[in-house]
């Protein structure tokens, strides 16, 4: 029988850890693993014919189970630990990379956030052979997510950063062993031909750089990149899917080009041999990498930053002769959000939010200031509060929200906090009070701004926010796993609520898609356990 983590509440998770010949790094993910916020419920060590003694690295740790195999290569090593396992859902850890401590938590987040899918993907950040953390982040692009977005190129990147559906990975035939690398590109692209798949912008892996990294050969990498792409060419009766692969392929070749010429890649043998060998591969395009190159070295950097200027220009229809019509001006469209035309754009995606979750709008209600959306959107509310900062009809509480013992504990089954944690200097205490008032089981509904022009005529603006900083002030008060934080807007949107436009002037249909690049609204589901 596998042994399991004994941690109560353990999630229905499976670690699955591929080794050959990497003992000297497996403890560091092997302790990964358990400082997990929520603990997988089980832990395989896969090794795959090592010369080392990775079984008494994994003696420390009791919960583990080895597997042990002839050599049979990084593919059929995780299908090996795929078959020792009967959790749910499964995380393929290399041995020579860490989870960060959110990894299971966060993918188990996504999963219940977006139903049905085979897999959630985060983001991770390189380190060195030591685990320094090296540049910011690597995220995957954010939301749902289909074949022919990974036609284009592999944007998942790291395979510890995937939180599978064990069913389907097994329905589909684990991960193909006849590939050396890219094994893993090729089994998103095989699941995603027939199931949905989703991503989250939580950090969940470190991707150690060790010198000797498969992953950093670009020779052999685009090579079996073109493999596997090669499998998936359209046939032509689907004309997206078909110019997605056609960029997909142009895309692999630049980028993979270009490391061999700026000395990216991994310690493989001399790097003209590596550059000989990529000009054969890819001439055209290695060419233009290595003049790119010599140009940016050369060129005295007025010069330089000109011939970009001038290719830029070239590549990209009437660069320098953007129409800003109605907006250009110093001025905006409308002062005051958009309120003089319309419904601003902000309360568009405010009103969207409490719609979705009006079944949380009932009992005794909490809102701020007033009680027009408690009144639009309640069910079954059986008593009515509104707090404001200082005496106004209808409230029944007058303070400072982050003021210890201004709310009732354990009173209210609903709060609605609409655009207000910008104003509070001490949002942190604001938060903790909300989480104090709560009955066990109660939810506040929350939105912050991150896109806003800035008010100053009535309060004290304070803040504006970002997905981790939402996320993380909540979390602090309610819990990993009790917080759900969804983003809104675009650059459309972003720029129409910049500008004061309104809902009305463009049509709901160019607000609606989500560019978590350029999010107006941020909103919050926060739940108190119990």
């Amino acid at each position: 029988m596998t042994p399991e983590c004994t941690s109560e509440g353990a999630a229905d998770v499976a670690v699955v850890i591929a080794t050959y010949n990497h003992a000297h790094f497996l403890a560091d993910a092997l302790r990964s693993v358990f400082a997990q916020t929520r603990l997988p419920r089980e832990v395989v060590v896969v090794d795959d014919g090592s010369t080392d003694d990775p079984a008494a690295v994994a003696a420390q740790f009791p919960a583990v189970r080895v597997v042990r195999t002839t050599n049979q290569g990084l593919p059929a090593a995780r299908n090996n630990g795929l078959a020792a396992i009967t959790a749910r859902h499964v995380i393929f850890l290399d041995a020579d990379d860490v989870l960060l401590p959110g990894a299971v938590a966060d993918g188990l987040a996504c999963i219940d956030a977006n139903p049905g899918v085979a897999l959630v993907c985060g983001g991770f950040r390189l380190a060195d052979a030591n685990l320094r953390p090296r540049g910011g982040a690597v995220l995957p692009r954010l939301g749902p997510l289909g074949h022919n977005a990974l036609l284009r190129g592999n944007h998942i990147g790291m395979p510890a950063t995937v939180l599978y559906d064990r069913h389907v990975v097994t329905k589909v035939g684990g991960f193909d062993p006849a590939l050396r690398r890219c094994e893993d590109y090729e089994l998103y692209l095989r699941i995603t031909r027939d199931h949905r798949i989703a991503s989250h912008n939580g950090v969940v892996a470190l991707y150690r750089l060790h010198g000797s990294n498969m992953s950093l050969d670009a020779v052999e990498m685009l090579t079996w990149h073109r493999r596997v792409l090669e499998r998936y060419r359209p046939d032509g009766s689907d004309p997206a899917a078909l110019q997605a692969w056609k960029e997909g392929m142009h895309a692999q070749v630049g980028a993979y080009a270009n490391i061999v010429w700026t000395d990216r890649g991994a310690s493989v043998g001399p790097k003209w041999k590596q550059r000989r060998r990529m000009m054969a591969l890819a001439p055209w395009t290695t060419t233009k990498a290595a003049l790119r190159q010599l140009l940016a070295r050369s060129l005295p950097r007025p010069l330089a930053d000109a011939m970009r200027s001038l290719r830029r220009r070239a590549l990209i229809a009437g660069a320098g002769k953007i129409d800003f019509g109605d907006l250009a001006r110093i001025k905006p469209v409308s002062q005051g959000y958009g309120f003089r035309r319309g419904t601003p754009v902000d309360r568009f995606y405010i009103e969207r939010f409490l719609v979705t979750h009006a079944a949380d709008i009932r009992g005794r209600v909490l809102e701020i200031a007033d009680d027009k959306y408690s009144r639009r959107y309640g069910r079954a509310i059986t008593q009515q509060d509104i707090l404001n900062a200082v005496p106004a009809e209808g409230a029944t509480i007058v303070g400072d929200l982050a003021a210890d013992g201004l709310l009732p504990a354990d009173a209210f089954d609903c709060v609605v906090l609409t655009q207000t944690l910008q104003y509070l200097y001490d949002a942190r205490g604001a938060v903790r009070q909300l989480h104090r008032a709560l009955k066990p089981g109660g939810v506040v509904l929350a939105t912050v701004p991150a896109i806003s022009p800035v008010d100053h005529e009535d309060w004290e603006w304070y803040w504006l926010f970002t997905r981790h900083s939402a996320q993380r002030l909540f979390e602090e008060a309610f819990g990993a796993g009790n917080v759900d934080v969804e983003l809104s807007g675009n650059a459309f949107a972003a720029t129409c609520f910049l500008q004061g436009v309104a809902q009305e002037d463009v049509g709901v249909q160019w607000l609606e898609p989500c560019d978590p690049t350029f999010p107006v609204n941020i909103a919050i589901r926060a739940r108190k356990a119990g």
